[in-house]
């Protein structure tokens, strides 16, 4: 149950200010936050993630479908006793539902979180692609450490 409730955390969160950007702002304006940095930026994306595939929209239902299940599969058989492997999917869980309520009721993703990393000018994102992002790397630390342990009783 605590890994449904990290899940819609991040989907309350994500809708919130999706919803700031979208109500307050135009499409394409920019606020600064920390000068060369750091700016919220309305912008509207149609495909994934860096905006490749765009507007395969049945795509993207029939997938995030698919995922969403499978990921509610492994919450309850098998992370329900591994806090690692349990919070990662609850942050990919969230993500997932965050971005597909997008696409279900704007029919775009709602982004706004734009970085200049080093002067790299980075995709512009929102808290659904971070708790994706953050997901999938718990993930892989978890994969790494599982990899470790069978290595260790071999």
């Amino acid at each position: 149950m605590f890994y449904y409730i990290i899940a819609l955390i991040v989907i309350l969160i994500d809708q919130l200010t999706k919803w700031i950007v979208d109500t307050s702002m135009e499409i394409g304006e920019r606020i600064p936050v920390i000068e060369n940095v750091f700016y919220i930026t309305s912008h509207r994306n149609q495909g994934a993630a860096f905006g490749i595939l765009q507007g395969q929209m049945w795509f993207f239902y029939i997938i995030t479908t698919v995922v969403i299940i499978g990921i509610i599969y492994y919450m309850e058989k098998e992370a329900k006793h591994d806090w690692l492997f349990g919070s990662s999917l609850a942050l990919i869980l969230g993500g997932a539902i965050g971005n597909f309520i997008d696409r279900i009721f704007r029919g775009e993703v709602v982004d706004f979180v734009d970085t200049f990393i080093f002067g790299y000018n980075f995709a512009i994102f929102n808290v659904a692609d971070a708790a994706l992002c953050v997901g999938v790397g718990l993930l892989f630390i978890k994969m790494i450490q599982d990899e470790r342990k069978q290595k260790e009783t071999a």
